[in-house]
């Protein structure tokens, strides 16, 4: 279904709009520095029979169908062969109702399409695969990115399991170590930086071009093209019902960019008739899309030099995706939010007592809708999904030190334990543990 396409990569500057092979091993475009896309042209499937055919693929056991992002790979048909392809049965992540955080935010309901389910256990698995097979494709031997931790597990898994060494450099002392252990497990060669993310990434721009090192941060155009993923399997599995809002946490706005890719092509092709608004949402120590947004028109885009929050995953403070991040919520009609560290924190505690665990960047989407809800913006009656990007049990010492607390924000103060669900030391006496479990 793929053979009549033409791939090719696209300057997303509209002043340039340059096109470069799509086996041209390009970050951002020669001629003006401006970020890259893929595209397609030629004749698309009608919009029935892609549903159709992506629907009768979850019943083939073939492991590219078993994929939940290669099972939709009409949607982005940059391969020349499927030969290429590294999956490690990736998506297939489940949307999860959540009545104890839809109360806590002044919602009706709300519904959370959790990527913790992922075979690393973050949404970097759905652009990773992508990635991994483009690398694949070139001929590359070595492959690096720069991560606070859920991009150096998914990288380190998927390029170890491609025959690829994964090199990962991530900033000295500032990674939660239940990410860090991952990458170690998966074989990375792995160096910390003296310096904060945004640094290093310019510093493996500079190696990745001297030394012939394929560069897998979310600046790589096929890791977007994979992320598409997600949004196209959440319409998929609610038949197509296009939500109010789609709510996500914001670090360097990959998923941003991919998601409202996805949706603008999705309705292109007929197969959703409106667009759902996109909400994004950063940590307040760490939030320039959402002082940029906020600017008069004309203002430049400016970086946080020193960016601070306990949710390692969206400490970025540069974030290279912001031109089509900002693209992308204009024309959803979207905003742009941000949470403190407490309001983070209590919102991960409610929705771990919705039975459903996260990391704590995930739980800033919560946080927002909350204040959305509160201001106005978001109906209470609106149909809302909400993207957990990780696992649980990505920041362990995180849950630990909230429900106890101990739990102090990047300056020092203390973040209360407003939901805390402290353990307690009992004697090794039937009768007393029996009163004390009766008075509960």
């Amino acid at each position: 279904m793929r053979d009549f396409m033409f791939a090719e990569l696209i300057c997303f500057e509209p002043a340039c709009r340059a096109r470069f092979a799509i086996t041209e091993v390009l970050y951002s475009c020669p001629k003006c520095g401006g970020l890259l896309e893929a595209t397609y042209s030629g004749e698309w499937p009608e919009p029935e029979q892609l549903k159709k055919l992506w629907r009768e693929r979850r019943m083939d056991n073939a492991p590219l169908e078993q994929s939940g992002v290669w099972r939709y790979r009409e949607m982005f048909p940059f391969l020349d062969s499927n030969d290429h392809v590294v999956t490690l049965r990736e998506g297939n992540t489940p949307l999860l109702n959540a009545p104890v955080a839809a109360r806590y935010a002044g919602l009706a309901r709300v519904t959370f399409k959790h990527h913790g389910f992922n075979p690393t256990g973050s949404f970097k698995d759905n652009g990773m695969t992508c990635g991994t097979a483009q690398a694949v494709r070139l001929g590359m031997k070595r492959v690096a990115c720069v991560s606070t931790g859920n991009t150096s597990a998914s990288m380190a898994a998927y390029a170890s399991a491609a025959g690829l060494q994964p090199i990962i450099f991530i900033p000295h002392g500032n990674i939660s170590y239940g990410k860090l252990a991952q990458a170690l497990e998966y074989g990375a060669r792995t160096l910390q930086v003296e310096a904060n993310f945004d640094q290093i990434l310019a510093l493996v721009r500079v190696l990745a071009e001297r030394l012939g090192i394929y560069l897998l941060n979310s600046i790589n155009p096929f890791r977007i093209e994979g992320q598409k993923s997600i949004v196209i399997e959440m319409l998929d599995q609610r038949d197509w019902r296009v939500p109010d809002w789609i709510v996500l946490p914001g670090g360097n706005l990959g998923n941003t960019s991919a998601f409202g890719k996805a949706l603008r092509e999705l309705k292109a092709l007929g197969l959703i008739e409106k667009l759902p608004r996109l909400a994004v949402v950063q940590a307040e120590g760490s939030a320039p899309f959402y002082d940029f947004v906020r600017q008069p028109a004309g203002t430049g885009f400016v970086p946080v030099t020193h960016p601070e929050t306990l949710a390692t995953a969206i400490k970025i403070g540069d974030p290279v995706s912001w031109p089509k991040a900002l693209l992308e919520v204009s024309t959803t009609d979207g905003v742009v939010e941000r949470a403190s560290e407490q309001e983070i924190a209590d919102a991960k505690a409610q929705i771990g007592l919705a039975g459903i665990g996260c990391e704590p960047a995930s739980a800033a989407t919560l946080a927002g809708i909350r204040k959305l809800v509160a201001a106005g913006v978001m109906d209470k009656d609106a149909d809302v999904v909400a993207v957990l990007t990780g696992n649980v049990l990505k920041d362990p010492d995180y849950i630990y030190k909230y429900h106890t607390g101990q739990l102090k924000d990047p300056h020092g103060e203390s973040i209360l334990a407003n939901y805390g669900n402290s353990p307690t030391v009992v004697p090794n006496d039937a009768d007393k543990i029996a009163a004390l479990l009766m008075g509960d």
